[in-house]
């Protein structure tokens, strides 16, 4: 019995049990604190759907060793940029949904390329610059938004004629597209985003499959080893700038797939720290910064977002008082600390 327990330790980690314990216990306290069970679990499966591709979108960029993206705002931006050309375009429902994704994927790849042209240059302190990008990105288009072209009334400023909203209503243009296609209820609160995990699904399933190809597999291998990698003739900055352009592009489908579930497109300052989250997760799935799987995505975004969830609703009842954005801070940013100081490496 003792060894049973200490190969599940070894293999999901004590952190993971820990918390997942703490999970539960959250569930059951639920009804104690006048919080519905049933809306709790709606609530973690509708995050769930709506950041997951925000998560597996680090994945390419780990794999090659090029660490966390923390430039994830990169991404965002484009996806940004494609979900406001569309409603411009008066694009709606699915039509107007995968417009989106199209010409976000035109500026992801153009951003990733410059983006991975810059980490080829930075080898070492790919985390770090990243950072800086993706805060400097996000003043940068901060200015933009005011001064971009558009003109739908449904976006801009009605005082001034010009600039975009700082939040843009996606209702009557591609809201819930995904979340309500072939959903399914469950009681009266369980509403089951069909469309949005199939979504999600899909998305892993190519990834995962890409990195059974043949130059999947070569990321992998300068992920591991770029001395290796160099002697079987594999370009090690080409690859690294794929794996970054990959990440930009799966970012920016992810954050299009947020604004359908959410129903808001947030701009200015609002994607600041949403790599955050992001890193957050797949570290708290047993990721590192040098390794990381599909698993790692699944149980980190289930895991986080339930933790995200449940415990500033449970706790604010608890004390009569709302600390929700403290709690979500404290949690999102010490796994982080917590992951990034860790010397050894979690088997996935």
């Amino acid at each position: 019995m003792k060894k049973k327990i200490q190969n599940i330790i070894e293999n999901y980690g004590l952190p993971r049990i820990i918390i997942f314990l703490f999970l539960v216990f959250l569930f059951i306290l639920t009804p104690f604190v006048g919080i519905r069970f049933d809306t709790s679990i709606n609530d973690v499966i509708v995050r769930f759907s709506m950041n997951g591709i925000l998560v597996l979108s680090l994945i390419p960029m780990v794999k090659t060793g090029c660490g966390l993206n923390f430039g994830l705002q990169l991404g965002i931006i484009a996806g940004i940029l494609g979900a406001v050309i569309s409603i411009e375009m008066e694009m709606i429902g699915f039509t107007g949904f995968f417009t989106a994704i199209g010409i976000a994927i035109f500026f992801a790849v153009i951003f990733g390329f410059l983006y991975g042209l810059l980490l080829n240059k930075v080898k070492g302190d790919e985390m770090v610059v990243a950072t800086y990008v993706g805060f400097s990105s996000v003043s940068f288009m901060s200015i933009m938004w005011l001064m971009l072209p558009f003109k739908s009334p449904n976006m801009i400023w009605a005082y001034g004629g010009s600039g975009l909203r700082t939040t843009i209503n996606t209702k009557g243009y591609w809201f819930h597209v995904l979340t309500d296609f072939l959903q399914i209820k469950i009681g009266n609160y369980i509403f089951f985003p069909t469309g949005t995990i199939l979504f999600f699904a899909l998305l892993t399933f190519l990834v995962w499959a890409f990195f059974k190809t043949k130059i999947g597999t070569a990321m992998i291998v300068v992920g591991s080893n770029t001395d290796y990698a160099n002697s079987c003739g594999i370009n090690v900055d080409k690859m690294r700038s794929i794996s970054v352009i990959l990440s930009t592009v799966i970012a920016a489908i992810g954050i299009i797939v947020y604004q359908e579930s959410f129903g808001f497109i947030q701009l200015y300052m609002a994607p600041l720290f949403m790599a955050f989250p992001a890193v957050a997760a797949l570290l708290l799935g047993g990721a590192t910064v040098g390794k990381a799987s599909i698993k790692n995505v699944i149980i980190g975004v289930f895991l986080f977002q339930s933790i995200l969830t449940m415990t500033p609703s449970v706790v604010s009842n608890i004390i009569k008082s709302d600390m929700s954005e403290t709690i979500r801070i404290i949690l999102s940013n010490g796994m982080i600390v917590y992951a990034l100081t860790r010397i050894t490496r979690v088997r996935t």
